[in-house]
């Protein structure tokens, strides 16, 4: 359990890391937003709570490891590590260049840190699972952690990864769903912000998993301690692998991006980038970080 202090020092930094998203995507003029702002109190949470890791050796055998399968959302990972020390804040403005470090998607062989390389949506829980069954063979105490979206749970190979976790009993991987209801082409839930791309819905997340013999925990995907608690559960769980709906709000934190699937992936212009920066300078949280 964390303090008050601590409690706010990790909202100070989710704050703080929305932010650095939206001036990483106003510089370098591509990339996503909704996806990104959604899932940063979970990667905060994650990063500087959470993971057993060492900024200063990467590539530490004991580590725990983290993949970012909506690897879409990498700018968030970016930022993230980028506060905890894996890269400089101003290395962010490099984002998406040619030869840089910090690619649309997740490199491995391009940022130290980075543990998967990613963006081939429904393909990182694979090999999640193949990090935790490795872990046991080598007998490694180390945890796998892996966020999914919600939208790439459409494809097939999350749920023959979700056989197979269940199937050998990978209790040290949980997989957390970034369920923010929200796709490029509009909700998943909710006729289709473009009428002539109707989507599929997947309702029900908790119960599909549930269906494979995980353990299913559903939190606020917004509330720190609900995050930490959910994480803390997770690791206690004996005998089957575990998944952590986190339920956000796409674009969370800036009013007019909120629940609006034209910034999946809009860069915002000067003007926008200076209102929601306004916004959540007002909205951060009493005390320094």
């Amino acid at each position: 359990m964390i303090n008050a202090e601590r409690l706010r020092f990790l909202e100070c930094t989710a704050n703080e890391a929305r932010q650095l998203v939206l001036k990483t995507i106003n510089k370098s003029g591509a990339g996503h937003v909704g996806g990104p702002l959604s899932a940063i109190d979970v990667l905060v949470a994650l990063y500087f709570e959470v993971l057993r890791i060492d900024p200063q050796n990467p590539n530490w055998e004991d580590r725990d490891r983290f993949i970012l399968s909506k690897g879409h959302a990498s700018v968030a990972l970016y930022a993230v590590m980028a506060l905890r020390g894996y890269l400089s804040v101003e290395e962010l403005a490099t984002f998406d260049e040619v030869n840089s470090r910090l690619q649309g998607h997740p490199c491995m062989k391009c940022l130290p840190g980075v543990d998967m390389s990613s963006g081939s949506l429904g393909q990182g829980l694979s090999p999640g699972i193949g990090m935790g069954l490795g872990a046991r063979i080598r007998g490694k105490d180390f945890h796998t952690w892996v966020m999914l979206g919600d939208g790439e749970l459409q494809e097939g190979q999350v749920w023959e990864a979700a056989f197979v976790a269940s199937r050998y009993r990978v209790d040290n991987v949980t997989a957390i769903v970034d369920n923010n209801k929200l796709q490029l082409w509009g909700w998943t839930k909710q006729p289709a912000c473009e009428p002539r791309r109707p989507i599929v819905a997947m309702p029900n997340i908790g119960a599909k998993f549930a269906a494979f013999d995980w353990a299913v925990l559903e939190i606020d995907g917004h509330d720190i301690m609900a995050i930490l608690d959910a994480c803390a559960e997770a690791k206690t769980i004996r005998g089957r692998p575990t998944v952590i709906i986190s339920n956000t709000v796409k674009g969370k934190g800036v009013s007019f991006m909120e629940n609006q699937c034209i910034w999946h992936a809009k860069p915002p212009n000067a003007e926008e980038l200076s209102k929601a920066l306004s916004e959540l300078q007002a909205a951060r949280p009493e005390g320094a970080r």
